[in-house]
């Protein structure tokens, strides 16, 4: 069978997703321009030997409608015959644009492929994708009468159930920056990023890092997602998640560089991993967050490894208490999870996070010489990914 392999990848630094935000003066697509480009000048390539270019997306409007990955390619200078489509399984788009790359590898349908993800948050704002007045089908509030919630008030459920308390969402948040802050120090990140120019000049660090946080300052932030609706809905619920043990908007984009090991031989450039074991799962659409748990199960069955065997986890950070209680299920070690940090700190760029995870795995796993890792990612409506890895 052939095997797909991770040869390169790449993403921007995390600019805060709102006006006045590091990143906020650049056009989404010229975002993921940037990173294409740079895929190609940094492994000797010309866009025509790309199969394909394949981004996630979750706010296909406006900047980011009308397939976003096909203008990103165009402004890129790639050759107009080269084709892109615009994935969206919502927080997991890009890992799910690398799913079906390596995927389409293995099948034989490429050689050469480019996955990975934009979100601008600044300009295309979380939420616009739903437009003004949209209202849940007849056949949904049927089946769901008291109604779904977001995704806050299902990081609060999530609390609840496994008891997580507001200091334990806030240490691991506070912990999360110390990580990032540290790697960011030590430039373990310097080899997957990009410097973006901007209107105000170059930006190469992550603005969304904060150093300084400890979990007594995040202690005097306020709950967000406390309504009188939802307290009535759910009186068990004491609201626990804040703005700081959660992640921040963001604006970012992330490129992976994917083909066959033959053809990476053939190209002289060196596999850097290879891709494992795949799995996607459905779960509880009120709940929504805990989609990681049945999806790291699955893909560890399909891989043939238990939680041991994995030498890191990128569990994306969309709220503390997702992490938290993922490790609480499957027993895994919080000292491997998320070990340079997580999107607390490091930014949640929707479309683009799938891949950033991607990178910070492989780069993690050369660095301390690592064989197995495991990324995850809580989807909106109750999805998740789940991608086994080998270092080569």
């Amino acid at each position: 069978m052939t095997t797909a392999v991770i040869v390169d990848v790449i993403r921007t630094p995390s600019g805060r997703g709102k006006p006045g935000g590091a990143l906020s003066s650049v056009h989404p697509v010229d975002l993921a321009a940037g990173v294409l480009t740079a895929v190609l000048e940094r492994n000797g390539l010309e866009s025509s030997q790309i199969d394909d270019v394949l981004l996630g997306c979750v706010s296909q409007v406006g900047e980011q409608g009308v397939n976003i990955a096909r203008n990103a390619v165009l402004a890129a200078g790639f050759d107009e015959r080269v084709p892109a489509t615009t994935i969206d399984r919502q927080c997991g788009s890009s890992q799910q644009a690398a799913h079906f790359a390596a995927q389409g590898v293995i099948a034989g349908a490429y050689d050469i492929v480019i996955a990975g993800g934009v979100e601008s948050m600044s300009r295309v704002p979380l939420g616009t994708s739903a437009g003004p007045g949209q209202t849940a089908s007849p056949r949904i509030r049927e089946r769901y009468p008291d109604g779904l919630v977001h995704q806050g008030i299902s990081a609060e459920l999530i609390a609840a159930r496994w008891g997580l308390s507001r200091e334990d969402l806030d240490e691991f948040a506070a912990e999360s920056h110390r990580r990032a802050a540290a790697a960011l120090d030590a430039g373990l990140f310097d080899g997957q990023l990009l410097k973006v120019t901007t209107d105000a000049g170059e930006v190469s660090r992550d603005e969304t890092v904060r150093a300084g946080t400890t979990p007594e300052r995040l202690a005097e932030l306020p709950a967000v997602f406390r309504t009188p609706d939802m307290e009535k809905r759910f009186p068990e619920l004491d609201f626990r998640v804040t703005a700081g043990n959660s992640s921040p908007l963001t604006d970012g984009a992330s490129a992976a560089l994917i083909m066959s090991e033959e053809k990476a031989d053939e190209l002289g450039l060196r596999p850097r991993a290879r891709f494992h074991s795949f799995a996607v799962v459905g779960d509880d659409p009120l709940m929504m967050l805990t989609g990681p748990i049945p999806a790291t199960r699955r893909v560890l069955e399909r891989a043939g490894l238990g939680v041991d065997d994995i030498d890191a986890f990128e569990v994306n950070e969309a709220f503390a208490s997702v992490p938290l209680a993922w490790a609480h299920e499957l027993g895994a070690d919080l000292a491997k999870t998320n070990p340079w940090g997580g999107a607390i700190a490091l930014g949640h760029a929707l479309g683009s996070s799938g891949t950033r995870l991607l990178g910070t795995l492989v780069a993690y796993l050369e660095s301390t010489g690592g064989r197995f890792g495991v990324q995850t990612m809580c989807e909106g409506g109750g999805l998740a990914n789940a991608t086994v890895i080998e270092r080569l």
